[in-house]
């Protein structure tokens, strides 16, 4: 025998399927990844007590100013990310909510993409070196270039490294630094060859790099808009696509001849 449910009754009975189903969803892990402006580096000091480059086979000069590299810093991929924590990160101009498929390879283990990423780092260093002695002409003097960041992975600190090298080799080339005594930060790949490409979480990195006081900002070109979307005050872009181009931006930017290029 089945008693008759009033209305009230019955609306209450339909509405707790829906409220399950909400609950779930804000509590269920979803497939996203919530990263926030990480640390920086200044390529020309040292990291952990170590130098960060350091290079035997011929001279090297003493620099002012700094050039740091940038990172995000994003949960990790065995991080159960719920609905709550998405839009939360929504709502923060210092957060960013990004597939987790686009921050690390799909389907690996922690430890394999750890690997990954060390692995993307040590050819990310390799393509740095390679560049800056080219640019310098010095691929055929026997110079050795040795670069350590501890805890840092992939390839997104590529130019920073060859500028650094370049720095500490030859300034701008007319007995300045190519800093020009200012904090530089940035960001970008590089290859052999001095090609800058795209790297992803620039809207973090420029937080970043203003916290920790630079106040020039290198910038892939194809990234300008990303970067300006939540640009801090008192931080100037440089929007560059190969490595010729960031070293004549900075020596134009010393020197005031030339022109600087903006987003």
């Amino acid at each position: 025998m089945f008693s008759r449910l009033s209305r009230p009754q019955a609306v209450a009975l339909s509405a707790l399927p829906v409220v399950v189903l909400l609950a779930t969803a804000v509590f269920a892990p979803l497939p996203f990844t919530v990263a926030q402006p990480g640390m920086t580096a200044n390529v020309l000091g040292a990291n952990r007590g170590a130098p960060v480059i350091t290079i035997s086979g011929a001279p090297t000069r003493s620099t002012a100013g700094q050039l740091r590299m940038t990172t995000i810093e994003a949960t990790s991929p065995d991080t159960d990310v719920s609905l709550a924590d998405v839009i939360h990160g929504w709502f923060r101009t210092d957060r960013a909510v990004l597939p987790r498929d686009s921050v690390y390879p799909s389907g690996n283990s922690l430890k394999e993409i750890e690997r990954h990423n060390s692995e993307q780092m040590r050819q990310s260093q390799d393509a740095a070196t390679q560049a800056a002695l080219k640019y310098l002409r010095l691929g055929d003097k026997n110079v050795k270039v040795s670069l350590k960041l501890a805890d840092v992975g992939g390839p997104s600190a590529g130019l920073l490294f060859t500028l650094g090298i370049i720095d500490k080799l030859d300034g701008d080339g007319s007995g300045g630094d190519l800093t020009g005594g200012r904090t530089v930060a940035g960001t970008g790949t590089i290859d052999a060859s001095g090609k800058v490409g795209p790297v992803g979480g620039v809207a973090l990195k420029t937080q970043a790099a203003r916290r920790d006081g630079a106040t020039v900002f290198l910038v892939p070109r194809a990234e300008c808009a990303d970067a300006k979307a939540e640009l801090p005050k008192g931080l100037r872009l440089i929007p560059v696509t190969t490595l010729n181009n960031a070293v004549d931006a900075l020596v134009a930017l010393e020197n005031g001849k030339g022109s600087v290029p903006s987003c």
